[in-house]
């Protein structure tokens, strides 16, 4: 509460400060500290904790000890070191934009599936051309997974493994349905241009990704890969699965549920004016 002394100044009815808890609290520790030392150290704690307790009474008991605090107005300046960044002026109706329509998951592994199966023919035909085997590329993808394989012979390779091809298989799957899926992501991001993006951006991406790695994540398929065969490959599986996946139906997000039901409906003339114009972008968006 405040109040004008005789001054005119402005004061706060405060309570008025004590010492008696913490006078208190040393007393107590003293008490205890007696236990384990001295019991004239405990002695000292009694008395002092009586004493405490008293000044702490008085100043509640029979009435509050309260004094008057005088308040000084002071002005506060808030300055900062931090540089401040131009910022486009927002609308009225702005907000954040995000897809209303998306693809299922299920969308990004059927385009995997389909991916991996596309990229078996650039692969065989790199080993029938080169190695005349069917079995090279797929040993070679397998050789990762084999600590004993990394210093065979490309006529090794060139053979027929059953470990071989079941690793293959297993690497080659699950490369594909992982990629698929990002795919299944990505596109929704894009949609102007999704066989660009899948065909040809995203595989040249994730080439030159797994080229950085590849010395760490398969030392010999480091050694003997073909980036003339292998990037054909990425990029026959980017533009299957691109295409299967972009194939597939969307799905509303909740960006769509939230928009206004004339646009929903597809009635975009029931709303007049900037309104209108900016909903019917946002809902094309």
């Amino acid at each position: 509460m405040e109040h004008n002394n005789e001054s005119g100044q402005t004061a706060v009815h405060m309570p008025e400060p004590t010492a008696a808890p913490m006078a208190l609290a040393l007393g107590i520790t003293l008490i205890i500290t007696g236990m384990v030392t001295h019991v004239a150290v405990s002695i000292l704690g009694v008395v002092l904790s009586i004493a405490a307790s008293y000044k702490w009474f008085r100043a509640v008991l029979p009435v509050e000890a309260h004094e008057m605090v005088p308040v000084r107005e002071e002005e506060i300046v808030l300055v900062t070191s931090r540089k401040t960044i131009e910022r486009l002026p927002l609308s009225p109706i702005h907000r954040k934009l995000v897809p209303v329509e998306t693809f299922r998951f299920s969308t990004g592994l059927k385009g995997g599936i389909a991916g991996g199966i596309a990229m078996i023919g650039p692969a065989t035909l790199f080993s029938l051309l080169k190695f005349h085997s069917l079995w090279y590329a797929m040993n070679l993808m397998a050789a990762g997974g084999f600590v004993s394989w990394t210093q065979q012979s490309n006529e090794f390779l060139a053979q027929f493994h059953i470990e071989g091809l079941l690793a293959a298989l297993a690497i080659h799957a699950v490369t594909s349905l992982l990629v698929g899926s990002l795919y299944g992501a990505m596109l929704p991001m894009f949609p102007r241009w999704p066989i660009l993006t899948a065909g040809f951006l995203a595989p040249l991406l994730w080439t030159g990704l797994l080229a950085s790695v590849l010395n760490i994540v398969s030392p010999i398929l480091n050694e003997r890969i073909d980036w003339f065969w292998f990037i054909p490959s990425q990029i026959a599986f980017g533009l299957v699965a691109g295409y299967v996946v972009n194939l597939d139906a969307k799905v509303r997000t909740r960006q769509f549920q939230s928009l206004p039901f004339v646009l929903r409906a597809g009635v975009h003339g029931a709303i007049e004016g900037d309104d209108a114009e900016q909903s019917r972008k946002d809902g094309e968006q």
